[in-house]
């Protein structure tokens, strides 16, 4: 809960928001209100239907109907994105969309660089130079002359963050954004929210952690299914009655404290003095039969690179790695053949392709119990293998043929986890497999690993969120 009120006036006003894709009701009635100097909290399970809110109020979807009021002034149907942030709407989403190649400084002033004077030519300096005085006015450790490709996923984060910063907009709406951050550059943006807020600029803020909701929130506006649950407001603001919310009950003591029964058996991969130059420094470990391994530590501590190359993505440097008791060369190829999953940190770039369906998406990583002898694919093993995923995961929509592109952020992951679950898995890796996920949907995550731990699974859990890895491992 916000220490400080906002104003009253209202800056946004959304009256009965509908829409629906060719069929499905994605929004029901909503009706959403933002005041002028606020953080306001939007909160709902995966496919509650805020990110469509979002879209449609920045202008990437058109709503069915409703009508919206930003500053005093009717927002058309036929709102665009170009058209939102003229109006001084910004929006950084939980996805990140930096150009890589580019520089942090031209990252941050993309379409709005200054030119020398009087010719058509980018003021490099002067540019750096401004790029370089917001980095340091809010405490990033960044360069306006890096490259966005060789930031780790936290300061390319910081980075859309100052981007939108830079268009010193009225509005601005954060989705997940310390999904990737430490503790410590997380409460630095906290406090650059706060600072936003006391120049009078509003702040939609979007996140699966109840925490940062309670202490940051004015007030909370919760969805469930499409339609308006609930507006919280001052000390009816807690981490409970906002869960009982989003869900419609209240978690049970099982859910919410159970820790997982660690098993004894034969080890399934072990790895010794593992090191891959500026990554990795004689590393090893051990996981068996039936365990849950956690790796903690920062951000860029090196736990991604570690799990990349033990299945053969990345190649490293010496070492030695034991699978089921035989030296192993690890590759892609061999480990999806051996029983060897692996749940991607960056699904979206890693582990999905969006724009075919949830079962092309189960297809591809089984391809060889789907297709005969000749190499054909049989459509009807491959749907199969969908819906037992779909049903065993609960993914929403429940239709094979929805393109995983459409699908919510937990139901992406889900579809993600649910490419190895049909398989004979010995070992599986997710990395971060919660981030960005609701806490009904993170709360059937955990169930998946508990699950595949208790039928002699081996997992390598990697986090940033040190209950997770509590409760876990």
């Amino acid at each position: 809960m916000s220490a400080t009120a906002a104003t009253n006036t209202l800056l946004l006003e959304c009256r009965g928001i509908d829409k629906n894709y060719n069929g499905p009701q994605v929004l029901s009635g909503v009706d959403f209100s933002l005041r002028r100097g606020e953080i306001h909290s939007l909160v709902g399970e995966n496919g509650a239907g805020k990110s469509t809110l979002i879209k449609i109020i920045t202008g990437i979807t058109n709503r069915n109907a409703g009508t919206i009021v930003f500053e005093g002034h009717d927002v058309p149907i036929e709102h665009s994105k170009n058209a939102s942030e003229k109006l001084g709407i910004a929006v950084i989403y939980q996805e990140l969309s930096l150009i890589h190649g580019m520089t942090v400084a031209q990252n941050i002033f993309l379409t709005k660089e200054p030119l020398l004077a009087g010719l058509p030519i980018i003021d490099v300096r002067k540019m750096n130079a401004m790029a370089q005085a917001m980095i340091d006015k809010y405490g990033f450790e960044l360069k306006a002359t890096d490259i966005i490709d060789g930031l780790p996923i936290a300061q390319r984060q910081t980075v859309e963050i100052l981007k939108a910063l830079s268009n010193k907009a009225s509005l601005m709406i954060m989705d997940e954004p310390t999904s990737s951050l430490t503790a410590t550059e997380s409460e630095r943006l906290f406090d650059i929210i706060r600072l936003l807020k006391s120049e009078g600029i509003t702040v939609v803020y979007i996140s699966h952690r109840m925490e940062e909701v309670y202490n940051l929130s004015d007030r909370v506006t919760v969805l469930r299914d499409g339609k308006l649950v609930s507006v919280l407001e001052g000390e009816a603001i807690t981490p409970a009655e906002i869960i009982r919310l989003m869900i419609g009950r209240e978690l049970t003591d099982d859910e919410s404290q159970h820790r997982m029964v660690k098993k004894d058996g034969e080890i399934v991969l072990e790895v010794k003095k593992l090191c891959a130059e500026g990554k990795l420094q004689d590393v090893s470990f051990a996981v068996r039969k039936g365990e849950v391994l956690g790796f903690g530590g920062l951000v860029g501590s090196g736990r991604t690179e570690l799990m990349r190359a033990i299945y053969g993505i990345d190649r490293y440097d010496s070492g030695e790695i034991a699978y089921l008791g035989q030296p192993y060369k690890p590759t892609v190829e061999k480990s999806i053949a051996g029983g060897y999953g692996f749940v991607p940190e960056e699904r979206r770039l890693q582990g999905i392709m969006g724009a075919i369906s949830i079962t092309g998406n189960i297809g591809i990583a089984n391809l060889d119990s789907i297709s005969n002898g000749a190499g054909m694919v049989s459509d009807a093993k491959e749907l199969e293998r969908a819906q037992a995923a779909i049903t065993t995961l609960n993914i929403k929509p429940a239709n094979p043929d929805h393109l995983v592109g459409n699908l919510s952020g937990g139901n992406q992951q889900k579809v993600v986890v649910g490419k190895w679950l049909i398989r004979d898995l010995k070992l599986l890796i997710v990395d971060e497999p919660t981030v960005g996920v609701d806490i009904g949907a993170k709360e059937e995550m955990y169930q998946t690993i508990e699950r595949l731990a208790q039928q002699g699974v081996a997992i390598l859990l990697v986090s940033s969120d040190l209950p997770e890895l509590t409760r876990l491992s």
